[in-house]
């Protein structure tokens, strides 16, 4: 008869593309210990799905992942699978979510902590503070403030204790490594290992260095979206080659004139477009919903926060999902 296999294997599995989900994963693991996957979100459900047979997985923590129209289903068919087998889970998150999904979660007994109005790492902290040192409210702080939601009320209590100016270099520092090294996941398990341990940004080898390179290409990409960006009515857009939407999206809403702003790169892997969609102060339309929904209607999946998300895009609906949005916001 073979032996049963102990169940002591502690996973976090987080967003990889920015300073929230890293941090994330850093605090889940300062509490918890055990082992950390970064994903993305087209990647999401790929590379979760390989603990559907994980006899070991004794605990489970999923955060700074929203779902979307197209994987919510499948998101709630793996985790039943999980908890029939006994393993705990935790969902922290802080994206637009469907209430029917967060009660078919709660109804499994997953362990919901879901919160739009603060970024998932603050939501972390709160939630283990405390099993966490005093610096993780610092790592904390820093992703809210690269998540925008530093004004927020557990957010703008985390930043009051530090000096404002070295948390904003801080968090700086600490985004332009992660999307520097999107290409290289070793190093952003690295970054998650540093942070665990109560490392600021300055003390890890080179960050500041490496935050110096990103900056220089950012000056450039100024200019290309001077001399590309192109016009709708209610919209400006723009298709980056040589670096990170995320990282061009923000000069294209600004130098546009628009209320929304669109870059999108292609991602060869998968045969789509990465797509940010970012919002100015005067866009009364919750962005992520309805990037949502019309990702749905063209074969792809997105979402986010009201000013600020994301999609993936099939390589030949991005023209219909760029003049469904256009459309849409005029509504």
């Amino acid at each position: 008869m073979a032996a049963k296999i102990k169940k002591s294997k502690i996973v976090c599995v987080s967003h990889r593309e920015d300073c929230d989900g890293i941090s994330s994963a850093a605090l889940i693991k300062q509490a918890f210990g055990g082992e950390t996957i970064l994903t993305d979100y087209p990647g999401m459900m790929d590379d979760m799905e390989p603990l559907r047979n994980d006899e070991s997985l004794k605990e489970l923590y999923i955060c700074d992942l929203g779902l979307n129209k197209k994987n919510e289903c499948d998101f709630v068919e793996l985790l039943t699978h999980l908890r029939k087998r006994s393993v705990k889970i935790s969902y922290l998150d802080h994206h637009d979510l469907d209430r029917k999904i967060i009660n078919q979660l709660k109804k499994i007994k997953v362990n919901v902590v879901h919160d739009t109005n603060e970024c998932a790492s603050v939501q972390v902290y709160d939630t283990y503070k405390k099993k966490l040192d005093d610096h993780a409210a610092f790592i904390a702080a820093c992703a809210a403030i690269t998540d925008y939601m530093e004004d927020r009320p557990l957010g703008s209590k985390l930043l009051q204790i530090f000096d404002r100016q070295f948390a904003l270099i801080s968090a700086t520092v600490m985004t332009y490594n992660i999307v520097g090294h999107q290409k290289e996941p070793d190093y952003l398990l690295y970054l998650v290992d540093e942070l665990s341990e109560s490392k600021y940004p300055h003390e890890i080898p080179n960050s500041y260095e490496f935050a110096q390179l990103q900056v220089e290409k950012l000056a450039s990409v100024v200019a290309k979206v001077k001399k590309n960006m192109k016009l709708k009515k209610n919209l400006g857009y723009m298709e980056i080659t040589d670096s990170g939407a995320s990282g061009a999206v923000n000069f294209v809403l600004g130098l546009s004139g628009k209320d929304v702003g669109v870059a999108y790169k292609e991602r060869v892997d998968y045969g789509v477009y990465a797509v940010s969609v970012r919002g100015s102060k005067q866009c009364k339309i919750h962005l992520g919903r309805l990037i949502n929904k019309i990702t749905t209607e063209v074969g792809g999946s997105g979402g986010g926060h009201d000013k600020a998300c994301g999609a993936s895009i099939p390589k030949n609906k991005i023209t219909k999902f760029l003049n469904t949005l256009n459309s849409s916001l005029a509504k």
